[in-house]
Order: structure tokens, then sequence, then C-alpha cells
């Protein structure tokens, strides 16, 4: 069984807190250096002061798009991506700016994921022409693989890759 990387989205207190202070939702809290993470029913420690925190909440990770501006391809807001092995994480920042990747083809072969740094001179994906030619893509910048978004009415991909300075 192949696991979802999960998402959590800044967000503000009414959307994560019922008013007795219990998380709807799991939810991470990050005050300077402290971060807390609640599971849904769990109260905000005492030692957390709501208004310096920033509160970030679990959303649907297929929804990552959503976040993401569709025209300048930068971050709409903060957000942290836990991978699939529950200790490795990928923190975005609102603004941080986005490389935006298509891959089209006859048949499109994803050979980068999720998590994965993408050299400037490494595959990430493949496509196979209709008369079975095979081009390797390779992106414009070094960086990090975020997301990829799966059109469900072709085999067409979209690569969101946060590249390296």
């Amino acid at each position: 069984m192949e696991r979802i990387p999960q998402l959590y989205v800044e967000s503000s207190y009414e959307e994560c807190f019922d008013k007795d202070g219990k998380a709807k939702v799991d939810c991470i809290i990050i005050q300077d250096n402290i971060e807390v993470r609640l599971k849904k029913g769990e109260r905000i420690p005492e030692f957390i002061d709501r208004e310096k925190a920033k509160i970030l909440r679990k959303e649907v990770y297929d929804r990552f798009h959503f976040y993401v501006d569709k025209y300048e391809h930068k971050m709409l807001c903060d957000a942290i991506i836990v991978l699939p092995d529950r200790r490795t994480e990928i923190r975005l920042y609102k603004g941080d700016e986005l490389m935006i990747l298509p891959v089209e083809g006859y048949v499109s072969t994803l050979i980068a994921g999720v998590g994965n740094r993408v050299r400037k001179s490494d595959a990430f994906a493949a496509v196979t022409t209709k008369k079975g030619e095979v081009h390797y893509l390779k992106p414009p910048k070094s960086g990090v693989v975020v997301f990829i978004d799966e059109f469900t009415n072709r085999p067409h991909y979209l690569y969101y890759l946060l590249p390296e300075d």
C-alpha cells in the first residue's frame, strides 16, 4: 500500500478549534521555536499564545494546487508537506515560487516522485510518442518535487518543483 504525503496549510484559530479549545482537525501550531502537533479532539497547550502562534491545519493532499497562484506559481500561504516516511518534511512559505512543469505525451512515465530532489541534468519524467520515440524531460533548474497533479481525463501530469537557490 502506497502512503500519501500529508499536507498542512496555514489557517485561522476558528477553522481549527471549536469554542471549547479542542482541535476540529489534526493541526500543527508553531510559535517561535516551538512546534506542537495536535490530533483532532486535543486541546492547545497552555504555554502557547494563540495570538502569536501560526496554525496550520491538515488538508487533503490532492488539494495542494489550490494553495498555489495559477498565474505567478507562488505559494498563497505557508504549508508543510509531511512525506510518507512521516519523518521528512518540506516547508513552503507564502510567496515561494514553484516551477510547474507539464508532462504530456502519448504515454507519460513518471520517474521522480514527491520528495525527490531532481538536478538540472536528471530526467524527472519520460514521454513516449505515438511513433515510439522516448523523450526524457529535465527541469530548467534543480529542485525538489512537492506535488504531482494528475489529470483524470488523459494521462498528463503537472510537476510542482521547489527550486533550489
